[in-house]
Formats: C-alpha cells, sequence, structure tokens
C-alpha cells in the first residue's frame, strides 16, 4: 500500500493505493480507499499540511496491516464507490474456461512439441502461445482467426504476440502436420492405456464460401448437399472415441484411395502395427480389405447387402437359418417373422472375396424391421398423393425421396405411343421391404465371437459423434481460409481441440454430454474486484467439481487473490 496525492487547480486529494501486475503482465495502481482533500483533512488533522501527511501516512501503515491479516486469514475487504465513475477502456470481465482444456494440452506436452518445431524454423513468435489460445478458442468460442485472436484479450492470461504472427504460424503447423499428430499420439499414453487393439476410420468434407474450384478445394459429392467446392477429411479413432489421426485430401478424389496413406503413415511414425480396422461399406473396397489382411492387421467393415453375388443376397435375406443372438438358439423363419421384440438374431454365411475367406454375419431386428416398415409406408402414401395431384419433379435424386416408387410408362398395350402414365410401383415396394430389418458384417476374423465383432461394428457411432462435434460444436466449416497448407493447419487445430476434449471428457468418466460440458467450460468467468484479485461468475454444481478435481486446481472461491490466480495458471500448465 501506499499514499497517492491528486493535485488539482484548486486542491489536493489523498488516496490509499495498492499496485499489482494487470493481466498483460504491465504494473498498475488502483485506488483501495480515499482518504479526503486537503481542506477536509485539515480540520480534523491540521492545523498543517505535514500533520494531514503524516496522518496519511498512518492510515496507509493501517491498511496494510489489515491487508496483510485479511490475506493471512483468506479475507478481502472491497470498498466501491457509488459516486466513482469507471476508468476507461478497463475490462472487468475475464474468461476462465480454458484453464481445464489448458491442463489437457500440456499433459500433451504440446508446449515441447512446440519447443521442437523451434529448432527447425526461423521465427521469433511464441507458437506454442498462439497454438494453444487456438485450440482453446475452437473449443470454446470458435470463430475467425482475427475474430479469435481478439477473443484472447478476455482471457486470463492475454497473448504476447500479433494477429500477423497468427497467419505466419499456420504456415508452419501445416509443415509440422505429421509430427505433431505421431507425438501427440505417443504423448496420450500418459492419460492411461489407449484402446487401440480397434480403429475406426471414416471420411467426411467441409465446404468452403466460394463459387470456384482452387488448390484442394474442388467440387464434389457434399454430406450438405451445397453446391460449393469441399475438401475431404480422413479421421481415425481409437476404440474409445479419442482421435488417432487425420488427413485432408481434394474435394473430388474417391474417398476409398485416402485409407492406404494415412494408415500407412499411423504403421511407420507411430509404430502401431496390430489393430481392428473397422468402417462402413463406403471405406470396405475389397483393396481396403485386403491391406487390412496384412501383417497383425485384421477387418470388421459394414456390409451392403444389396451389392453382393446373387447366391449370397439369397442366403442373406432368408428368413431361414438365423440364430437367437442372446443364446445362439436356431429359429425358424415363422418364428422370427411373428417376432416384434427387441431381440437380435443372426446367421454366419462363409464369404470369399478378393481371395481373402471371410464370414459374413447377417443380423435381423424386429423392432428395425417394424421401424423401416412404418417409415416406408408413409413414403408410399406420400408417393400416391403425387401421382394423385400430378406434382412429380425431375431429377430427385434423394434415396429416400417418395418418387422412387413412382414409375411411369408411354404406350398403351398394344404398344402404341400414348401420354407418359405414372402409377406406384409395387415390385419397388416388395423388393425393398425385403431388406427390412437386415444389417450385415464382412471380417476376416472367422474364429472370433459373433457378440465380440457384432460390438465392435456398433461402435462406429462414436467417429460419427467426432464429426458432429467438429461441425457443429467447433464449427470447421464453413472454412474461410484460402491457402491449403492454412486449411491444413486450420483442420489440424480442430483435430486437436476435438482430441483434448474428448480426453477431458473421458477423465470425467463420461458422465457428462457434450453439451453439458462445452456450456460450462464457456460459462467461467471472472469479474476483476477492484484489480486486487477476481470473483467467480459461474454456478458451482457438481460438474465444475468434476472438472476441479480431474484438471488439479480450484477456482470455484468466493475471492481469488492476483497472487492465488497465477498459482491457479501454473497449475494448469502442470504435467
Amino acid at each position: 500500500m501506499k499514499l497517492t496525492i491528486s493535485t488539482s487547480k484548486n486542491s489536493e486529494s489523498f488516496y490509499i493505493s495498492k499496485s499489482y501486475i494487470d493481466n498483460t503482465g504491465k504494473s498498475t495502481t488502483a485506488t483501495v480507499r480515499k482518504l479526503g482533500t486537503l481542506s477536509e483533512l485539515l480540520e480534523e488533522h491540521g492545523p498543517t499540511r505535514d500533520d494531514v501527511i503524516s496522518w496519511c501516512r498512518s492510515e496507509v501503515a493501517a491498511e496494510t496491516k489489515k491487508y496483510k491479516q485479511a490475506r493471512k486469514a483468506k479475507s478481502v475487504q472491497v470498498v466501491f464507490y457509488a459516486d466513482r465513475e469507471l476508468d476507461y477502456d478497463q475490462q472487468k470481465l475475464f474468461d476462465g474456461g480454458y484453464l481445464f482444456p489448458q491442463s489437457v494440452y500440456y499433459k500433451l506436452q504440446l508446449d515441447k512439441i512446440c519447443k521442437k518445431i523451434k529448432h527447425r524454423h526461423q521465427y521469433e513468435y511464441d507458437l506454442n502461445a498462439i497454438l494453444s489460445d487456438l485450440i482453446y478458442n475452437r473449443i470454446l468460442d470458435p470463430r475467425s482467426k482475427l475474430s479469435a485472436y481478439k477473443a484472447t484479450q478476455s482471457y486470463l492470461e492475454a497473448p504476447s504476440y500479433e494477429i500477423h504472427d497468427v497467419y505466419r504460424a499456420l504456415s508452419v503447423l501445416a509443415k509440422e502436420l505429421d509430427f505433431i499428430q505421431s507425438e501427440v499420439y505417443k504423448n496420450t499414453n500418459y492419460f492411461g492405456k489407449r484402446n487401440d487393439r480397434i480403429l475406426y476410420y471414416d471420411c467426411s468434407n467441409f465446404y468452403f464460401e466460394i463459387e470456384q474450384e482452387d488448390g484442394n478445394k474442388k467440387y464434389g459429392k457434399s454430406k450438405e448437399h451445397r453446391p460449393n467446392p469441399i475438401v475431404q477429411m480422413g479421421l481415425f479413432i481409437d476404440g474409445d472415441g479419442i482421435p488417432l489421426a487425420f488427413s485432408i485430401f481434394a474435394g473430388n478424389q474417391n474417398e476409398q484411395k485416402s485409407l492406404k496413406p494415412l494408415e500407412t503413415k499411423i504403421l511407420q511414425d507411430f509404430g502401431h502395427d496390430k489393430f481392428i480396422y473397422c468402417s462402413d461399406a463406403g471405406l470396405a473396397s475389397t483393396d481396403n480389405r485386403k491391406f487390412n489382411h496384412l501383417g497383425e492387421r485384421a477387418f470388421i467393415v459394414t456390409q451392403s447387402i444389396k451389392k453382393l453375388d446373387a447366391e449370397n443376397k439369397e442366403l442373406a435375406l432368408s428368413k431361414d437359418g438365423f440364430k437367437r443372438l442372446s443364446d445362439n438358439k436356431k429359429i425358424s423363419a415363422s418364428e422370427i417373422e411373428k417376432d416384434d421384440s427387441d431381440e437380435l438374431y443372426y446367421k454366419e454365411i462363409p464369404y470369399i472375396s478378393g481371395n481373402i475367406d471371410q464370414l459374413l454375419i447377417v443380423t435381423y431386428s424386429p423392432k428395425y424391421a417394424a421401424y423401416q416398415k412404418a417409415i416406408r409406408e408413409a413414403q408410399v402414401e406420400r408417393a400416391r398423393a403425387m401421382i394423385n395431384k400430378g406434382t412429380l419433379k425431375k431429377n430427385r435424386k434423394n434415396p429416400n425421396d417418395p418418387a422412387r416408387f413412382i414409375g411411369k410408362d408411354a404406350c398403351t398395350k398394344d404398344g402404341e405411343v400414348a401420354d407418359i402414365r405414372y402409377y406406384l410401383d409395387e415390385t419397388k415396394v416388395a423388393d425393398e421391404a425385403a431388406y427390412d430389418g437386415l444389417y450385415a458384417v464382412c471380417t476376416d476374423l472367422i474364429d472370433d465371437d459373433v457378440k465380440d465383432i457384432l460390438k465392435v461394428s456398433e461402435g462406429r457411432w462414436q467417429i460419427e459423434e467426432c464429426f458432429r462435434i467438429m461441425k457443429t460444436d467447433f464449427s470447421a466449416r464453413p472454412v474461410y481460409i484460402r491457402r491449403d497448407d492454412r486449411i491444413e493447419a486450420h483442420f489440424l487445430i480442430c483435430f486437436l481441440g476435438l482430441l483434448i476434449y474428448r480426453l477431458l471428457e473421458k477423465q470425467l468418466g463420461n458422465k457428462y454430454t457434450c453439451e453439458e460440458i462445452l456450456n460450462k467450460l464457456k460459462s467461467i468467468k471472472f469479474a476483476d474486484i477492484k484489480g486486487q484479485g477476481y470473483m467467480p461468475t459461474y454456478v458451482r454444481d457438481k460438474l465444475t467439481d468434476d472438472l476441479h478435481q480431474t484438471c488439479g486446481f480450484k477456482t470455484d472461491y468466493e475471492f481469488i487473490t492476483k497472487a492465488d490466480m497465477r498459482t491457479i495458471e501454473k497449475k494448469s500448465k502442470q504435467r
């Protein structure tokens, strides 16, 4: 504490003030208490100005003693004045939710990875600070790189770099894409043994708000059915849904060909060569199966029944030969057709494709069959209504469009040309009904238990959820960066953000939804109280308790001094 004297044209004012370090690292001063003007104090503590100053200093000493006692007793007294205006350009509210993903970031040793990268490049900025801030922003409040830089001004730890450094750093990150992924994969072992005996793979695409192709931004089949150029991402995750590796490739490239380069990187750079590859039918080509039949690898992939050869399709569609999954008891076709329970049935069919001995497992779910039947019947009614009203449209390509059940002919019974006639094609309806409730997977694990194989296949929902989080919660698209290298860096940030979030989610015991965790992190803010410390403004609950327990620090006190907050920041960076 110290005595501060403010002099104006007509008077002198005396204050007790306190110096402290603000969030930018600069030393500043805050007023603790106003003692009064010289004229006011002369009446009580005069008769001379020296007497007033002597009294003021005694008050400073008393205030300093009280402050030290309060710190020792963990209590703080702050005085507010109803007649004092706020200072100009003084921020009062700070974001602190980033502290929790920050604890995961440093446990992954991404700061050490940035130091290694520094030795291979020439730059002066702090790559670790830029990368970490971009990741935190992607998790908490995804926005453009410029807006993200502005948002970091509200963090408890303000940025030490400039916006132009951010764009330069993106180019460096793109060059070190493979190195960062391989190092991070090794460092995830600090969180416990990974369930990387099973690897799920899938692809998705991300659109750009542009009208012309450029670089990897090509016209392709968009998942959102948008007409814009896209890039595609191939993503591997492990059996627990934790991201493992990714790649970016051109929007017009066949996604089947994206697997081998990325998987080769896992085999060579990651040193991981024993796993079960699992994907949907779209990424289960013969070449991809052959590739994952080598070494100590195996595959479990979804199989389209419609694309089977005639003999195997007939066997798959037949209701004969099914067993009940719960007890392996054989069930007749008549019993299955009468069943409307939640039971699951299966049958095994030896299958050879691409000179690989495989097992085709066909499952049948009465409940799912009833659901598909109800959906189709509603679509058939809509198809009838379209025929009656004459509302047919050309070039309807949606596979779930009711128009797929509508046929047409333009001939009379004698074969003469006539007007086009539309009709409900009952054959198409019956053909589609034959697949109700059926699902199939293929595997080269022909001696493994069927239950285990189906359980692995069912886990594919996790990779779909990963893409949903990236697209919806992390706003990975549309992409506004143009250069291919910076586009790769953008998706690296999304990938690392997803990895950090998933690890945090796992540490929390998978007890909370993505929405609950992200909303809570976004709500964790702190109000600056007269430069003396912070007051949390968020709602404490079981989730905040678990976050603090998981990350090894606590912020849920009524008041946090500046020194204590610096200690919290240090703890969030411990490994």
